[in-house]
């Protein structure tokens, strides 16, 4: 074990001692932070969320009960910091405004929501439409999920009160004559409705604080970057093999078992070092709360632990330095897009979001985003146990590759 620890060791060392190496693993990731988080606006205010003043257009062609409401839900004092909502009549020159990416989004209150709400037929009802823009995911993903809230509401109150009103009718306590005028009345107000939309977060342990949109681009720009700390590390070892410094290291009492996990261990160590300087860097820097600190540790070392095993097998299968370098800069751009470290991979087709499963970059996000929302170890056990897992089988299979080819591609 000491050999091991010895290898170990001395590679970190070396690796912390590489120049070009230290800009990859810890420069690089600090500057795509902080410009992302730049052009959210992360920097712009006193809000740490990075969605201040979301730029809106309300349509509202219905002029109801229901659609005034709505445009009251995005007027409310609740969220005066949060969108900057302009109603307007003009449903084309609206949509305009948002292809040329001069708004997030527009909200079209179409005419006649409200009676198709309140009708005793059994009409469609009128859908509202959200017109996003896609060069704002996030701002136009706020907008969205404040109006399917507020629709949600809308439709237990229309189901509340149709069930209500079946068993008046059917215990005679009403005439048929009355159920509309009835229906309306009691669905004026459907439950929450008039709540104006609130966001709220305490601060203390124990609850959750506001999410920061900057605590998922921070983890996501560090865990691409450790996809190229792991696949380096591979390289460095068949760099040995060429040298001749592996042989030499093999003359002296050490096996190859314990050279092989020594290498591992010091990859390891050096990506583990790296996820925790950059995590303690953005918590100084950007004031990102990361979540509960035993959580947070425990996903950093899942999280490397399967990130090394793709490094790990990616250096059994190459056999050139010049092939584990290409392949390994590929890999880490794929893993980063494919793994949501640029786009929440549930905007992806659902064939991709499944396909997202194999990168450690989508795992290790997930069990980020649910620390940033407040969520403790139960939370994110799911994805540290899906990244050891990962881990322990690319293991597997570099082992094996390892035993097929001989020691370092000799047979």
């Amino acid at each position: 074990m000491k050999k091991i620890l010895l290898i170990a060791w001395k590679d970190l060392r070396l690796a912390f001692r590489d120049r070009a190496a230290l800009v990859l693993m810890l420069a690089a990731p600090f500057l795509l932070t902080l410009g992302l988080g730049l052009v959210t606006g992360r920097f712009s205010s006193t809000s740490n969320s990075g969605l201040s003043s979301i730029p809106l257009i309300l349509i509202n062609q219905d002029g109801g009960e229901l659609g005034n409401a709505l445009v009251d839900v995005f007027q409310s004092s609740d969220l005066d910091t949060l969108v900057d909502p302009v109603v307007q009549i003009d449903a084309t020159a609206a949509r305009a405004a948002v292809d040329e990416d001069q708004t997030a989004a527009v909200v079209i209150i179409p005419a006649g929501f409200t009676n198709s709400i309140f009708s005793a037929t059994s009409t469609p009802v009128v859908p509202v439409e959200v017109y996003s823009n896609p060069a704002r995911p996030t701002s136009s993903g706020v907008v969205q999920a404040i109006v399917e809230g507020f629709l949600s509401q809308v439709e237990l109150g229309r189901i509340n009160g149709t069930v209500t009103i079946s068993q008046l009718l059917e215990g005679g306590y009403i005439q048929p004559a009355d159920a509309a005028s009835l229906g309306r009345e009691i669905g004026q107000e459907p439950a929450g409705v008039n709540a104006p939309v609130t966001l709220s977060g305490r601060t203390d342990e124990n609850t959750a604080p506001p999410f920061d949109v900057l605590a998922y681009m921070a983890p996501g720009m560090a865990l691409m970057f450790l996809m190229f700390t792991v696949t380096n590390g591979g390289r460095t070892i068949l760099q040995e093999r060429v040298s001749g410094t592996l042989p030499r290291l093999l003359v002296d009492p050490v096996r190859l078992s314990q050279a092989l996990a020594g290498k591992a261990l010091g990859i390891y160590l050096t990506g583990v070092a790296q996820m925790l300087i950059l995590i303690g860097g953005t918590a100084l820097l950007f004031g990102i709360r990361w979540g509960h600190t035993n959580a947070v540790l425990v996903l950093v070392l899942a999280a490397v632990f399967g990130a090394l095993g793709w490094g790990l097998l990616l250096t059994a299968l190459a056999r050139t330095q010049s092939q584990v370098a290409n392949i390994g800069s590929a890999m880490m751009l794929v893993f980063g897009i494919l793994g949501g470290s640029f786009v929440d991979i549930r905007s992806f087709p659902a064939w991709m979001q499944t396909a997202a499963r194999i990168t450690p970059n989508a795992w290790a996000l997930d069990g980020f985003l649910a620390l940033g929302l407040g969520g403790g170890m139960a939370d994110v056990l799911p994805s540290i146990l899906a990244l050891i897992i990962m881990g322990l089988a690319l293991f597997a299979i570099t082992v094996f590759v390892f035993l097929r080819r001989g020691a370092f591609g000799h047979r």
